[in-house]
């Protein structure tokens, strides 16, 4: 061996150092189908990282053929700032993106070869667009906002579920959905049909659009799907437990598995690694599903290494008990992981009842102006809910003890900022157009990533997901809010069990668990604790 060689060795074999057993064991398994089950403060974005890293630096990736999806911008930067550090400085080298950011590249890059119209433009008003289709089809014009926002949430994700307008009806009499805004199946579907015509005489495109187009293109043409799919050689897909199924296909295209049901030769296994946590699956609201990650080592059988992180080294003893108590619960509990923390112990979880929101806004306040003073900075606190509505009146006592804080509200699943890189934009259109900018100014809004120094947050469960405080405040946890209103069916309060579970497993030191009695100051003492409370 050279002594270049022996050097580049020694800085990979640095990369393992720090690591624990299983971390390790990830990291080193560089070939054929693996899965990583990754629990909540397990350390995945680090070992995901070093596993590129390593990858690289052994020789064993090409980096310019080495492709990284994950779901958020931000979880994205995260992860170019941790390949930088580890030593992959040129951030040319990997391609380290969004599924939507991947698929707008490679559309762009393939699009004057399977077209001569010009590159379509993003929708610019999904909502208009939707709440035209719906008056047209139904010859009514008082939608609400929230009646058209659930419409066109309904729209998408029929498309992300692969759900043919056609089949929209047949779909919610076998699954027992009940179409948004009080409509009818069959006209849901006309709904559907009215939107995506007026889309396309518009010649504009929304996000999703963007990934079945790429779909098409591999499956229908042969020349533009070795240009795609060449520079993927080596792929990473982080947060599996939340792809839908348009993101499964896309995936399953880039590794040349074009047939729905087609297995991938032994001989030529794909070097794919799924990343992800069926105990935090909380946007099956979105089409999301955790089927792909539970069935991967059926899919691509036989894999390489089905491994599990389930060392959390974010939490205290009493935060990981109750988390774990909280799955243990789930007739799905064989499904998800369970905890095992390395830390000391901590505080003991506090539970507190009280009579009506405004009192438990007002007590939390209170609580969290004694941390300030004793010294804890207030970017080290959080106040999570199930909903953004319950912001309000903590945001009012927040005001009046001049606590200052920062809001989070859910992320949209068609807001720009959350798919695509800001550079992604210059792709739609041409020049500085009106909607350049709009979109552009659009990606600025919703990618808040970057926080102000000294500000508690008042978050979302939702927007909280991948974050974490030391002192975290759990509030509005009864029946009715988590689970939120009245739950129907099995798969849907799993999810708010898991919703609850993501929640708790934000707290570092100590958690704050309470809820109150009664909505308003004058109303009756009827909500009850949360099923989900151990």
């Amino acid at each position: 061996m050279s002594k270049s060689a022996f050097a580049e060795k020694s800085k990979a074999d640095e990369l393992l150092e720090g690591l624990d057993d299983n971390q390790r064991e990830a990291v080193c398994s560089l070939s054929g189908p693996v899965r990583i089950l990754a629990g909540a403060g397990a350390g995945k974005t680090r070992t995901i990282t070093r596993r590129i890293a390593y990858a690289v630096k052994t020789g064993n990736w090409d980096p310019q053929k080495t492709l990284a999806v994950t779901f958020s911008v931000k979880a994205a930067g995260e992860m170019r700032k941790r390949l930088s550090a580890l030593g992959l400085e040129d951030k040319t080298q990997i391609n380290v993106a969004t599924f939507h950011s991947a698929a707008l590249r490679q559309l762009r890059m393939v699009w004057r070869d399977v077209a001569e119209s010009p590159f379509p433009h993003v929708v610019e008003d999904a909502h208009r667009l939707a709440f035209s289709a719906a008056k047209t089809v139904t010859c009514k014009d008082d939608y609400s906002h929230m009646e058209v926002r659930d419409i066109l949430a309904e729209i998408n994700r029929t498309k992300v579920s692969l759900i043919n307008p056609d089949s929209y009806a047949y779909v919610c009499e076998r699954t027992k959905r009940v179409p948004p805004a009080g409509l009818e199946p069959d006209t849901m579907s006309q709904i559907i049909k009215n939107y995506e015509m007026s889309k396309t005489a518009l010649n504009q495109i929304d996000f999703d659009d963007i990934l079945l187009i790429v779909c098409h293109i591999i499956r229908e043409f042969p020349q533009c799907a070795e240009k795609i799919c060449k520079n993927i050689a080596y792929l990473s897909v982080d947060e599996y437990q939340d792809v839908s199924p348009l993101q499964h296909r896309l995936m399953r295209m880039w590794l040349g598995l074009k047939e729905e049901k087609a297995k991938p030769k032994k001989s030529d296994m794909p070097s794919v690694c799924v990343v992800g946590d069926p105990g935090q699956t909380i946007y099956s609201f979105a089409g999301a599903t955790s089927w792909y990650l539970l069935d991967f080592v059926n899919e691509f059988a036989p894999i390489s290494a089905d491994l599990r992180l389930d060392r959390d080294y974010r939490s205290t003893p009493q935060v990981i008990n109750y988390a774990n108590k909280i799955l243990k619960s789930s007739p799905l509990s064989e499904d998800y992981l369970s905890l095992v923390t390395v830390r000391e112990n901590g505080k003991r979880i506090s539970r507190t009842v009280y009579k009506n929101d405004f009192e438990e806004a007002a007590s939390v306040s209170a609580k969290i102006k004694n941390l300030l003073r004793s010294g804890v900075s207030a970017d080290d606190i959080a106040v999570l809910m199930r909903i953004n509505a319950q912001a309000r009146p903590v945001a009012a006592e927040f005001r009046k003890a001049q606590i200052p804080f920062q809001i989070r509200k859910n992320p949209a699943f068609d807001s720009a900022g959350y798919m695509f890189d800001a550079d992604d934009f210059k792709l739609f259109g041409s020049g500085d157009s009106k909607e350049n900018n709009d979109v552009n100014s659009a990606a600025a809004r919703s990618s808040d990533t970057k926080f102000s120094l000294g500000r508690v947050t008042i978050s979302s469960i939702h927007a909280a997901k991948g974050l974490e405080w030391k002192h975290v405040f759990l509030i509005g946890c009864s029946e009715g809010l988590i689970p939120y209103g009245f739950i129907r069916d099995a798969q849907t309060l799993e999810e708010e069990r898991r919703l609850l579970y993501v929640g708790v497993t934000r707290a570092e030191d100590v958690l704050n668990l309470s809820y109150a009695q009664a909505k308003n100051i004058d109303g009756a003492a009827n909500r009850r604790p949360s099923r989900f409370l151990t």
